[in-house]
């Protein structure tokens, strides 16, 4: 029976807690589909945001990944390192998570959003991103970024 207790005892206190994020519940019970529509950008609207200077691009694949390749104005905060990162996030703009896909990029947006920043998921990820940054298309872009610095 000691035996017994004392592994209960055990697993429980190594089972991770975490606190009761109300701003979370909030967030997911709020949600309709206006909020569905909200979370999400294509790169054709992004591009034309960051040229503006209104939005941030937040590359949340791990360091890694971003250091073999990487897409235009991007800051890297991997997806777990991002509750300690939140300072580095310019909460005036649009603040847009992606990874190649959007599968991250989604948990990213949901934890972003739920902390009160204006936050969307790149819909059609980096690869989508850098398909629309081709060519003349991507000389363009750069002139427009480096007129807003």
């Amino acid at each position: 029976m000691r035996i017994f207790i004392s592994s209960l005892l055990f697993f429980t206190l190594c089972i991770p807690v975490y606190p009761n994020d109300g701003q979370l519940e909030k967030y997911i019970s709020t949600f309709d589909y206006e909020a569905r529509v909200e979370m999400k950008i294509d790169s054709k609207w992004l591009i034309a945001l960051l040229e503006e200077g209104e939005a941030q691009l937040i590359d949340i694949r791990f360091s890694e990944e971003y250091a073999a390749w990487k897409v235009g104005p991007s800051i890297n905060i991997p997806l777990n390192e991002l509750p300690h990162r939140l300072m580095e996030i310019d909460k005036t703009k649009v603040v847009v998570t992606a990874c190649p896909h959007k599968d991250r990029a989604i948990i990213a947006m949901t934890y972003l959003r739920s902390k009160g920043i204006r936050a969307k998921y790149l819909t059609d990820g980096l690869i989508g991103l850098a398909e629309n940054l081709r060519g003349d298309n991507a000389k363009r872009f750069m002139n427009a970024i480096q007129k807003i610095k």
